[in-house]
C-alpha cells in the first residue's frame, strides 16, 4: 500500500464540497481509504485513527486543507490527489464566464454575484459570516450547524428588523427563485411556496407537489429549532409574511414538527390575517385544531402536498387520505408477507432523511408493536443509535451520531451499508425500509451504492433458510440528474418494492408484517 499525504495552507474549501468529494475519491479503484477535509480538530482526528496522520498534520490548523489517501500503488494515490484538485478547480468553460474567487463575503457581496450568501463554515465562525453578509444586504442560508441558540436568534432578529431571511442555522434544503440550494430537488416552476423547518420534510412535498403536476413558487427552510420556545418561530414567520407578499404565490404551505405552544400560537395569529390560502403540516400535530376557513391543516407530507396542488388550481380540498394501500401494493404486500417465516415479524428502517424517519415513526405507532426510534422522544421509544437493535427499530442515519466527522449519507450512501448487511443474520427480522433522496447535493448513484448491502442481507437470510423484504422509496423528480427512473428500475431489479412516497413505504412495510 502506499500512501500521499497533501496539506495546503489558508485554502478554506466548504464541508458539504468536501465530504461530496471525499465519497467520489473513496469509491476510485484502488483506492483504500481517502480523507479531503479542513484540518479541524475532529478531522484531525479521524485522519489519526484511520493510519493518514502527518506530522504536517498534525501541526495543521482548521483553515489548512487536507488531501490524504491511501492505495494501492503510488500511481493511484497521485491520480487521486489530481483528482480532487480538478473537481475543486472544474470550470464550465463553454459559458465564457469568468471564474472569481472571493476570500469574504463582503468581497463576494462587492462583486454583485447575488443576493443570497450560503454559509458553510465551521460553528464557531458562522455566526459572524452571517451577520457580516447581512449587513452587506444578503439573505442568508447557513448550512453550518454548532451555533448557539442565542447567536440564531439575534441574527434572525436582525434579519427580520432589515427584511431579510436569515435561514438556519443547520439549513439543509431551500429553494429561491428557481435555484435549489444545497440537498434541493429539481421541481417544475408553479405557484405553491413553502416555508420548513425540516429538510427533508421540505423535499418529500416538494417533490409530492411536483409528482401530482403542481409547481413550486418558493421554498424557504429555516433550519431545525427556528419554532422553539427559545428562537420564537421568528423565520418561519418572516417566510410566511414574504409569501404573502409574493406576486408568484397563490398557495401558502408550512412543513415542521409541531412547534412549541407559544410559537404555535403566533404562527396561528399570523395565519388568520393572510388572504392566500395556507396548508399547515405539523408532523404528529393536533388535526382538529380551530382554524379558518383558508387555512387547512395536515399531519403527514403527502396529504400536506394533495391539499396544496388542489389549492393551486382552485379545487375543493380533499379529507385527508386514506391509509389503506392501492390494489397493487397490496398485492404486493401480500405475496412477501406469504414468503416469510413465523418469526420474522420485525421492522428495520435505515432512513438517510431525518424527517421522513419522523413521520413513519408517526404513521407505525400505532401498526407495529415496540417501536423504537433516535428520532422519537416518547418514554419508550427513544434509543441511541448504537443501542442494540432488538424489534422494530427506525433509525436516522444522518443523526450526528452517525455522521460525526463523516458525510451525511445523502452524500455517502454507503455508510449505512454495514448496518443493511447485518439485518440477515437476525431472523426476527422480515423487511429492511430503505429511503434513496437524489437531486442537487445528492450522491450521483445512491441506490448503486446500496445495492452489495441489499444482496448481501438477502444471501445470509438465505443461508438460514429465510426471505428478506425490502421496501424503498425514492424521494426524487424526473428531473432530477441521478434520473428517478434508472434509480427506480435498479431497486426493482433487485426484487425491491418501490413506493410512490414516504407514507406509503412505511404503510406498506407494516402491512407485509
Amino acid at each position: 500500500m502506499h500512501q500521499v499525504t497533501v496539506v495546503r495552507r489558508n485554502s478554506y474549501f466548504d464541508s458539504v464540497t468536501l465530504m461530496s468529494i471525499g465519497s467520489e475519491i473513496k469509491g476510485r479503484e484502488g483506492v483504500e481509504e481517502a480523507v479531503v477535509s479542513m484540518a479541524t480538530e475532529l478531522n484531525k482526528e479521524i485522519l489519526q485513527n484511520v493510519g493518514l496522520a502527518t506530522e504536517e498534520t498534525d501541526a495543521a490548523g482548521p483553515n489548512d486543507f487536507v488531501v490524504a489517501v491511501r492505495a494501492a500503488s503510488k500511481e493511484a494515490c497521485d491520480a487521486a490527489v489530481e483528482a480532487v484538485d480538478e473537481r475543486l478547480t472544474r470550470k464550465d468553460k463553454g459559458t465564457g464566464e469568468r471564474e472569481v474567487v472571493c476570500r469574504t463575503v463582503r468581497q463576494a457581496a462587492a462583486e454583485g454575484f447575488g443576493d443570497v450568501a450560503v454559509l458553510s463554515v465551521p460553528g464557531r465562525y458562522a455566526a459572524r459570516e452571517a451577520m457580516l453578509a447581512m449587513r452587506q444586504g444578503l439573505h442568508v442560508m447557513m448550512f453550518s450547524d454548532n451555533v448557539s441558540i442565542e447567536d440564531e436568534r439575534r441574527l434572525k432578529e436582525y434579519a427580520a428588523a432589515h427584511g431579510l431571511l436569515m435561514m438556519g442555522p443547520d439549513c439543509g434544503t431551500a429553494a429561491i427563485n428557481g435555484v435549489g440550494l444545497c440537498f434541493a430537488n429539481k421541481v417544475r416552476p408553479g405557484r405553491i411556496g413553502l416555508v420548513a423547518a425540516s429538510g427533508t420534510g421540505l423535499q418529500e412535498v416538494m417533490v409530492q407537489i411536483d409528482r401530482m403536476g403542481g409547481g413550486v413558487s418558493q421554498a424557504i427552510g429555516t433550519g431545525g429549532r427556528d419554532l422553539k420556545e427559545a428562537v420564537g418561530g421568528i423565520m418561519m414567520l418572516e417566510g410566511v409574511k414574504a409569501l404573502e407578499a409574493d406576486a408568484g404565490t397563490d398557495v401558502i404551505v408550512l412543513v415542521s414538527k409541531p412547534p412549541a405552544e407559544s410559537v404555535s400560537a403566533k404562527i396561528l395569529d399570523l395565519l388568520e390575517t393572510l388572504g392566500k390560502p395556507v396548508v399547515v403540516c405539523f408532523l404528529e400535530g393536533d388535526t382538529s385544531i380551530a382554524v379558518p376557513n383558508h387555512v387547512h391543516v395536515r399531519d403527514n407530507l403527502f396529504d400536506a402536498a394533495v391539499a396544496a396542488v388542489a389549492l393551486s388550481r382552485g379545487e375543493t380540498v380533499p379529507e385527508a387520505g386514506s391509509t389503506e394501500l392501492n390494489e397493487t401494493m397490496r398485492v404486493a404486500a401480500a405475496e412477501a408477507h406469504a414468503k416469510l417465516r413465523a418469526g420474522q415479524r420485525n421492522l428495520r428502517a435505515f432512513f438517510c432523511g431525518g424527517t421522513l424517519c419522523a413521520e413513519a415513526v408517526f404513521l407505525l405507532r400505532n401498526r407495529l408493536d415496540a417501536l423504537r426510534s433516535n428520532v422519537s422522544h416518547r418514554p419508550g421509544e427513544e434509543m441511541g443509535g448504537s443501542e442494540a437493535r432488538v424489534g422494530n427499530v427506525l433509525l436516522d442515519m444522518g443523526d450526528d451520531e452517525f455522521t460525526n466527522g463523516r458525510p451525511h449519507p445523502m452524500i455517502e450512501p454507503a455508510l449505512r451499508n454495514d448496518i443493511i448487511a447485518e439485518q440477515g443474520s437476525d431472523p426476527t427480522v422480515g423487511v429492511v425500509l430503505l429511503d434513496f433522496e437524489l437531486g442537487f447535493g445528492s450522491h450521483d448513484d445512491p441506490v448503486g451504492q446500496t445495492l452489495p448491502a441489499i444482496r448481501a442481507a438477502r444471501a445470509a437470510a438465505a443461508e438460514e433458510g429465510r426471505e428478506l423484504a425490502f421496501v424503498g422509496y425514492v424521494c426524487a423528480t424526473e428531473g432530477d440528474k441521478q434520473g428517478l427512473a434508472a434509480q427506480t428500475a435498479l431497486l426493482e431489479q433487485e426484487g425491491v418494492i418501490v413506493a410512490r412516497s414516504n407514507r406509503e413505504a412505511a404503510l406498506l412495510a407494516a402491512s407485509i408484517l
